[in-house]
């Protein structure tokens, strides 16, 4: 019985966990770019009572054996960076990326995060710069009489002045890819760091060579299924209780052996 309370708790303790993740989830139903998380479940040791494949004869040998495990845990969370759905503004400074690649960010210690928030402000020296003031890389100054701003679906940013019909190119926004993009590491503010499980990244030219291209005018929304989640809700809960039903037969039985013999 004492072997059964023990792996009813890995099983409660992960449950917890997937609930979390859930939770994070519908947490974020609403913000831009959010990517959702899975949480995977990996089995514990096992015991192994008589190994399988042993001899029980000279001539015979055990099918199975017998293997007690020990539970279960969280291994990991798996991020999932399908495309959310793309949602059309009257803001030009809102940019979504369509297809493979992220936006890059200037950290204040100089390192670059990586972002899918397309949701961009212009500080006081007219820089591109996020909803938290980091800048967009490459930077890009927009002058103060700038009468129309352009993206490509290039990146090429270009502007219109007073008293000129001419285009006027001032930069190129150029995006971020990586060989494993649920290998970045999540800091919160929609930004994500590079790490060893992501390899480097590969910056390019937008629409070029496999990358999505920039579209003005446009914020990518959360891929969060709050319906899937519900559901996921549901299965966690089923699975918990089930759990707490063992921890309660298993006392109930130990309850047995103590109070009759």
């Amino acid at each position: 019985m004492l072997p059964a309370l023990y792996v009813s708790k890995t099983g409660l303790a992960a449950q917890d966990t997937n609930l979390t993740t859930i939770s994070n989830n519908l947490a974020n139903v609403s913000t831009t770019g959010f990517k959702k998380d899975r949480a995977e479940f990996q089995d514990l040791l096992y015991q192994v009572k008589r190994q399988p494949g042993a001899q029980s004869t000279q001539d015979s040998e055990l099918p199975s054996g017998l293997q007690l495990g020990t539970g279960v845990r969280i291994v990991g969370t798996q991020k999932n960076f399908t495309a959310g759905s793309l949602q059309t503004t009257d803001q030009p400074l809102d940019m979504a990326v369509n297809g493979r690649g992220f936006f890059q960010v200037m950290q204040p210690d100089g390192t670059i995060s990586y972002t899918r928030d397309g949701t961009f402000h212009l500080n006081s020296d007219g820089q591109i710069v996020t909803a938290n003031g980091l800048a967009l890389q490459p930077a890009v100054t927009v002058p103060a009489d700038a009468q129309t701003f352009t993206v490509g679906t290039d990146g090429t940013v270009s502007i219109t002045t007073t008293g000129s019909a001419t285009a006027q190119v001032i930069g190129n926004i150029q995006t971020a890819d990586f060989i494993n993009p649920a290998g970045l590491q999540s800091i919160g503010g929609n930004l994500y760091l590079e790490t060893a499980a992501s390899g480097a990244p590969n910056v390019g030219t937008p629409g070029l060579n496999g990358f999505g291209t920039v579209l003005q005018n446009t914020l990518e929304n959360s891929n969060v299924s709050t319906v899937e989640e519900l559901v996921n809700m549901i299965t966690t809960q089923r699975a918990y209780e089930m759990n707490s039903k063992v921890i309660s037969t298993a006392d109930q039985m130990l309850q047995y052996v103590t109070q009759n013999l």
